[in-house]
């Protein structure tokens, strides 16, 4: 694995475990480098075993490794922005909710449960030396078309994984936010209500 040569570890109000402090999302991607299928088959089974309202685990995901036609198609789904730099990685995993059961029966916990899977995935990744990057600018429509979803599954997210590569290969504007400062809200405007 290729080791981020610029130093991204979040700048915390309270300790939290490292994993989770250096966890970061970057664009420069490694575009040669094949995945490394133990450490990605691993990642998905973080996401599986992440919990679920009544264990109904409401989530499916399309795996695209660079070099395939499915990847191209995902590439292709995304905005011009994500483009210009999604491409890269070495897989690209689309994030599915199920938003109803099979009989029609809403899941009003989908999008939460899936949230949950993508986390405990991005986690586990970070953990193995891959870097994860989720997005939202793509068009969920074509992405149901070329996977023959069924309306009640919901496409929320693209996750880009793969190694860090040349931060020079990005277009300047996303150089430049590749090593700004990494900022949150603070604690005490993000908890509305404490006793």
């Amino acid at each position: 694995m290729s080791t981020p040569v610029i130093d991204r570890t979040a700048p915390t109000e309270h300790p939290v475990l490292d994993v989770l402090a250096a966890r970061w999302s970057p664009r420069a991607y490694d575009a040669q480098n094949a995945i490394d299928e133990a450490k990605l088959a691993t990642a998905l089974e973080a996401a599986r075993w992440s919990p679920s309202a009544n264990n109904s685990q409401p989530w499916r995901f399309i795996v695209a490794r660079r070099g395939t036609a499915l990847h191209a198609q995902v590439v292709n789904a995304l905005v011009g922005f994500n483009q210009a730099w999604a491409g890269n990685a070495a897989v690209l995993v689309v994030a599915i909710a199920e938003t109803a059961t099979a009989d029609g029966a809403p899941i009003s916990h989908a999008a939460y449960d899936l949230g949950q899977a993508v986390a405990h995935l991005s986690v586990q990744a970070h953990h193995d030396g891959l870097l994860v990057h989720q997005m939202s600018g793509f068009d969920a429509e074509a992405v149901r078309e070329f996977a023959d979803l069924e309306p009640r599954f919901a496409p929320l997210t693209v996750i880009a994984v793969g190694e860090f590569g040349d931060l020079e290969s990005l277009p300047e504007v996303l150089q430049q936010r590749e090593v700004a400062p990494r900022v949150r809200r603070p604690i005490s405007e993000t908890v509305v209500l404490s006793a």
